[in-house]
C-alpha cells in the first residue's frame, strides 16, 4: 500500500509547473529532512547533524565585482530525540546569498511522536527567525532615491508539519512562514523622498516521501519525491495564485550498498538533472560525506551550466531509554 502511495505521488507531480520560491533548495533533500519539516525532529531515534554547502550556477558571470553572481548557501541542521517525552527537538540554520539579497534563517522545532503501526507519526511546530539584508543594486540610474541600499529587516514567524517514519517508508507535509511576515527596506540613506520597498515572506509548503526497497541483502534502493509550493499571499491577487511558477517538484532514486556507499540520480523540474555520490565510515557508519552535481539541462539562458553541493553528516546510534527495573522482596516492592 505504501509503495502504491509513493508511485501515485511520483505520477501526480508530472503536471506540476515550475516554481520561483524564496527559500534555498538542496539536491540532498532525501538526507536533509530536518530542513524541510519540523515534525522530523528526533523521529528516527538517532541524533543527526548535517552540514551542507551549495554553490549554485558555478562561475555565473560577475565582472563588476559586486554582490551579484553565483548564489551561495550554507546550512547546519540537527535532529535530537528526547525519549522521556516521546518527542524530539530540531534546529536548522542557513545563510543564503542570491544577488544583492542576503538571508539568515534559524528555525527551532519540537516534534511529538505517536506510535502508529510499525512506525511513528510526528507532529511538529517551529519558531522561525529571519534576517534579510539588501546590498547595493546595480541600478541603471545610480541616483534613483527609491532603490534600497544596504538596508535590512528581521522578523519572527512560525511553521508546522507532520511526518511518518517506518523502516520501509517515510512521508511528510509541512508549512512555514505561517504569519507571512512583511519586510521593509528603507530607500537610499539620506533620502527624504524615496519610497521604501517591501518583501513578503511567502508561505511555503513541502510534501516529501520515500520508500526503501530491499533489492538484495546488501543493496537498498530508495525512490523519493519532493513537491514544493508557494501558497497565496496576503495581497490577495488572483493572478498570483494562478501563476504557473507557484509549484514545482523533484524526483529521484538512491541506491545504498551495505549502508555505506550510495549513488543516485535526481530530476528537478524544468531545471536540472543531478548525480549524487556518498560514503559512510567510522563506527556504525556514523560519519557521512556526500557530493551532488546538478547539470542545468533546461532553461539555462544566462545561468552557468552546473551547481555543486557537499554534505557532511553525523549519525549517532539509536538512543535507548534506560529504566530502573523493579526490585521485589517478600517485604517490599519498589
Amino acid at each position: 500500500m505504501k509503495g502504491i502511495v509513493l508511485v501515485a505521488l511520483l505520477l501526480s507531480v508530472a503536471a506540476v509547473p515550475a516554481l520561483a520560491q524564496q527559500q534555498p533548495q538542496f539536491t540532498h533533500y532525501g538526507l536533509n529532512s530536518m530542513y524541510l519539516n519540523p515534525a522530523y525532529a528526533g523521529i528516527t531515534g538517532q541524533t543527526e547533524v548535517n552540514v551542507i554547502g551549495r554553490y549554485q550556477y558555478l562561475n555565473l558571470g560577475n565582472s563588476l565585482g559586486d554582490d551579484n553572481g553565483s548564489p551561495r548557501t550554507g546550512m547546519v541542521s540537527a535532529s535530537i530525540p528526547i525519549l522521556p517525552l516521546s518527542g524530539g527537538v530540531g534546529l536548522a540554520v542557513y545563510y543564503d546569498q542570491a544577488g544583492v539579497t542576503k538571508m539568515t534563517n534559524a528555525a527551532l522545532s519540537y516534534s511529538q511522536h505517536i506510535k502508529l503501526g510499525n512506525g511513528k507519526l510526528g507532529v511538529g511546530i517551529q519558531g522561525i527567525y529571519t534576517y534579510i539584508g539588501k546590498g547595493t543594486y546595480r541600478a541603471i540610474d545610480p541616483d534613483d532615491i527609491s532603490i534600497p541600499a544596504n538596508s535590512s529587516d528581521h522578523k519572527f514567524d512560525a511553521g508546522a508539519g507532520i511526518w511518518y517514519e517506518s523502516p520501509k517508508f517515510y512521508a511528510g507535509l509541512s508549512l512555514n512562514n505561517l504569519l507571512r511576515s512583511e519586510y521593509t527596506f528603507a530607500p537610499k540613506a539620506g533620502s527624504t523622498q524615496g519610497i521604501a520597498s517591501q518583501y513578503l515572506g511567502e508561505n511555503h509548503a513541502y510534501l516529501t516521501a520515500g520508500y526503501n526497497i530491499e533489492a538484495s541483502s546488501s543493496v537498498t534502493v530508495t525512490p523519493m519525491v519532493l513537491v514544493k509550493a508557494v501558497l497565496p499571499g496576503r495581497y490577495d491577487t488572483k493572478s498570483k495564485y494562478d501563476n504557473q511558477h507557484n509549484y514545482s517538484f523533484e524526483a529521484g532514486a538512491r541506491a545504498t550498498f551495505n549502508d555505506q556507499i550510495w549513488a543516485g540520480l535526481n530530476y528537478r523540474y524544468d531545471e536540472s538533472v543531478s548525480g549524487l555520490l556518498g560514503y559512510a565510515f567510522g563506527a556504525d557508519n556514523r560519519y557521512r560525506i556526500g557530493y551532488a552535481f546538478d547539470f542545468i539541462a533546461f532553461n539555462q539562458a544566462a545561468r552557468a551550466f552546473s551547481s555543486h553541493e557537499i554534505l557532511f553528516s553525523l549519525r549517532l546510534p539509536k538512543a535507548v531509554l534506560l529504566t530502573r527495573p523493579a526490585i521485589r522482596t517478600p517485604r517490599y516492592s519498589f
